[in-house]
């Protein structure tokens, strides 16, 4: 029997790989349970508009106190604090203010942004934090897995049950709730950059995810693989790539709603909401996926990196954690699955070590726990105009 030769040109290979197993094991571990406590309440403001009386419904913005269980920053490199009154310099004016109320109290003390959206119309029904929402975005982490599993689904790369490794390996159910980046980064190396990049447009990377909505960011996504790590760690970290809170409720809302993934719309007045209609950007061919990718998203919330978002009711989700320049990255991508109101919920959080996406998943879980106990998801929405369909051609292979 011929022995096997060692070659010395797979070291590098194989040191990346061994830094995602590692990377693998903590982004499971769960911080201290957070303690808060929030006060805030509604402000309406009567003012003159050429000539006109109107209410003009201010942000659930004026905290009158909170408690933060540590210092804003310690130690390491991090510019960004972790605790932080995320309303300061919002406008709710148009926003769903039970939905705002609810989405405020679960962020509590915490630097961040909460965006939740109606994945049947693409309408935001609040943004919490609108600067960080709107902004030039940061790395996704662990979120990208989504459209990677997508991708591979797409391109047959992963077999019927998942499994993409012969002896023992995780199948796709399990390498979403767990977040295995060896599993992703090999999806990466066997889909290729080209094919990655393709599918990442398609579902709406590198473009605004929003319909005239007033200071978007359209973040961005490389044109060559990364430097650091190359396909593998774009595909299990999101390396080289910035996502917008936008971006994910897009992509989570045609995740809901079975594919259509919508322009996210953010009407501001009575008379723009009594004029919505919803915008279709584009179908994307993912029905016959979603049944694939939906287990390891309802299993990341059961027993998997969400835990923290379980409630009642099932809830779909995927986690994120990583560092992105001198901020640490907790995000947290999410749907509800069942209740006549579904909703998607995203949250990002940012600072010091505590930003983690397992305590982003606990915030959105806090989100549709406030809402759930207001019998939201048990009412019946306003009836909105057939969507229209856009013209947009997007990513020509």
């Amino acid at each position: 029997m011929t022995k096997p030769r060692c070659n010395f040109q797979q070291f590098p290979y194989i040191a990346i790989l061994f830094i995602l197993l590692s990377s693998s094991a903590f982004a499971t571990v769960p911080p201290k349970h957070r303690r808060h406590h929030v006060v805030h309440h509604a402000v309406v403001v009567h003012k003159a508009v050429e000539g006109d009386a109107v209410t003009r419904r201010t942000a659930l913005v004026h905290r009158a106190s909170y408690r933060a269980t540590g210092p804003v920053i310690r130690g390491g490199p991090w510019t960004e604090p972790t605790y932080a009154d995320s309303t300061v310099g919002d406008n709710a004016d148009g926003e769903d203010l039970e939905v705002r109320r609810a989405a405020v109290e679960a962020l509590g003390p915490y630097n961040g942004s909460v965006v939740v959206v109606d994945p049947d119309t693409g309408r935001i029904l609040t943004m919490v934090n609108q600067r960080l929402a709107l902004g030039s975005g940061f790395q996704p982490c662990s979120t990208i897995k989504v459209s990677v599993a997508l991708a591979a689904l797409s391109e047959k790369v992963i077999g019927g049950d998942g499994r993409r490794f012969r002896r023992g390996g995780y199948n796709l159910t399990q390498a979403l709730a767990h977040s295995n980046n060896f599993y992703f980064a090999t999806l990466g190396l066997k889909l290729g950059f080209d094919r990655v990049s393709y599918y990442a447009h398609l579902f709406g990377y590198g473009e605004k995810a929003g319909l005239n909505i007033e200071g978007e960011s359209a973040g961005h996504f490389p044109s060559e693989p990364p430097k650091n790590g190359g396909v593998g760690m774009l595909t299990s970290f999101g390396e080289e790539i910035s996502q917008t809170p936008l971006q994910l409720a897009a992509l989570m809302s045609a995740m809901a709603n079975g594919g259509t993934l919508y322009y996210l719309q953010y009407p501001r007045t009575q008379q723009e909401i009594n004029d919505f209609v919803p915008r279709i950007k584009r179908r994307l061919d993912i029905a016959r996926l979603i049944p694939e990718v939906k287990p390891g998203m309802l299993a990341a919330v059961e027993y998997g990196t969400a835990h923290r978002a379980q409630q009642d009711e099932p809830i779909a989700g995927k986690t994120g954690t990583c560092t992105d320049s001198h901020t640490h990255l907790g995000w947290f991508g999410s749907f509800n699955n069942a209740g006549k109101n579904k909703l998607v919920v995203v949250v990002l959080l940012t600072g010091g070590r505590p930003a983690i996406g397992p305590l982003a998943a606990g915030v959105a879980g806090d989100v549709y726990r406030n809402l759930s106990q207001k019998n939201y998801f048990a009412g019946t929405r306003t009836n909105t105009s057939p969507a229209l369909i856009s013209t947009q051609i997007c990513c020509a292979r």
